[in-house]
Formats: C-alpha cells, sequence, structure tokens
C-alpha cells in the first residue's frame, strides 16, 4: 500500500515537471547583451545612459537564483578583464548610477563563489 502511494507520487511529481517548464540559467550572452549599452560609462564615466540603466535593472530581475548571479558575476568579472579600456572604477559604481542593488562588485577581483 505505501508502495503503490510513493508510486503514485512519483508520477505526480513527473507529470508536474514535464508540464512546467523549468527556467534555464542566464547565459553570458545575455548579460553582455543586457549591458552592451554600458560599454560607452564604463569607459569614459559621466552618466550612464537609460538603456544601460535598462539593461543593468533588466539583469538584476532575471537574476533570480544563486546560480543566475554566480554566473553574471562570473561572466560580467570576464568582460570586465577583456574588454580594453574599462575604468574598473566605473564598473564598480554603475549599479549604483542606475539604481540598481546587485550583491557583488563588478571587478576582476570580485570573488564570484561568494555571491548568493
Amino acid at each position: 500500500m505505501a508502495s503503490a502511494k510513493l508510486l503514485s507520487v512519483l508520477v505526480i511529481v513527473s507529470v508536474v515537471a514535464a508540464v512546467v517548464p523549468m527556467t534555464e540559467a542566464l547565459t553570458c550572452g545575455q548579460i553582455q547583451g543586457s549591458l552592451a549599452p554600458c560599454l560607452g560609462y564604463l569607459k569614459t564615466g559621466g552618466a550612464p545612459t537609460t538603456p544601460c540603466c535598462n539593461g543593468i535593472k533588466s539583469l538584476v530581475s532575471l537574476a533570480k537564483t544563486t546560480v543566475d548571479r554566480q554566473n553574471a558575476c562570473k561572466c560580467l568579472k570576464d568582460a570586465a578583464g577583456k574588454v580594453p579600456g574599462i575604468n574598473p572604477t566605473f564598473a564598480a559604481s554603475l549599479p549604483s548610477k542606475c539604481g540598481a542593488n546587485i550583491p557583488y562588485k563588478i571587478s576582476t577581483s570580485t570573488n564570484c563563489a561568494s555571491v548568493r
């Protein structure tokens, strides 16, 4: 009797899992695309553009899980080190300039494994 109930529960869970799509983790391409409008600010400073701030706010709203936030951190950290001319001070100040709350510093020295 107990095994029949367990089997029923497993079947229901399997059906729900098949019907409810799982959301995929954010990709680095999505993250970079969201922040592409920020390149001018990241290199020269001034005021970030509206598309830049919209991109970073979108990134914050999409990164709902620890895995998403860690992936975003790794992608931003990697991009900060590879794109020539990015000013580290401008990168670190971008979230606050846009009124976005990112739980880590955008920097090549950020430990993304500690992001929750």
